[in-house]
């Protein structure tokens, strides 16, 4: 019996153009991806304007380090990581809003069946009203799935900064869905 090569896949070959700068199949690329990375991007900026901004200068970059893609793990994220760090570095550049600030005792987010149930637009309204600090420590954290050493090293903040942020994140939310009559307390 002969050796099995396994043939490229379709990402592999776009992988392979880009590498050599195809346009086409940089196109291509930035069309495959483009809808879920603005998305991201959007939970980082303050408008769509800005999403599309950090969104372009991602793909930049994309194109200008696709020979650091090791072709482990899927090319989306990959471009995720990039786009991730590029919101960062947009929110640094605009403003550093951090305040280092003493470690408060972290609540868990209480009524996580209410908040699950709540629709998915008035969620992410509620969560780009807080403050960008909040914002931005609460999205690495509970959505991205970063851990507070980790968030701490992008951000260029403390661990304990980190926890505060998100804390103080989550009370803010509690808050307005409270306000809201979102979340009933029990008696």
């Amino acid at each position: 019996m002969g050796k099995l090569f396994q043939l490229p896949t379709q990402e592999e070959k776009l992988v392979k153009q880009c590498r050599k700068g195809k346009a086409s199949a940089q196109r291509e690329v930035f069309e495959k991806y483009s809808t879920q990375m603005l998305a991201v991007c959007r939970r980082y900026t303050k408008c769509v304007q800005d999403a599309e901004e950090v969104l372009s200068n991602g793909f930049i970059k994309v194109f200008q380090k696709i020979d650091q893609y090791s072709g482990e793990g899927a090319l989306g994220g990959w471009i995720r990581t990039i786009m991730v760090r590029e919101s960062l570095n947009y929110i640094r550049y605009q403003k550093n809003l951090f305040v280092e600030v003493e470690e408060e005792r972290q609540e868990e987010f209480g009524h996580q069946k209410e908040v699950e149930a709540l629709n998915t637009q008035h969620l992410m309204k509620l969560i780009d009203e807080l403050p960008l600090g909040y914002k931005t420590v609460f999205n690495l954290y509970a959505i991205e799935g970063y851990n507070h050493r980790e968030i701490g090293e992008m951000l260029e903040i403390s661990e304990n900064t980190s926890k505060s942020q998100l804390s103080k994140a989550r009370k803010q939310l509690q808050k307005h869905l409270n306000e809201q009559e979102v979340l009933y307390k029990e008696k």
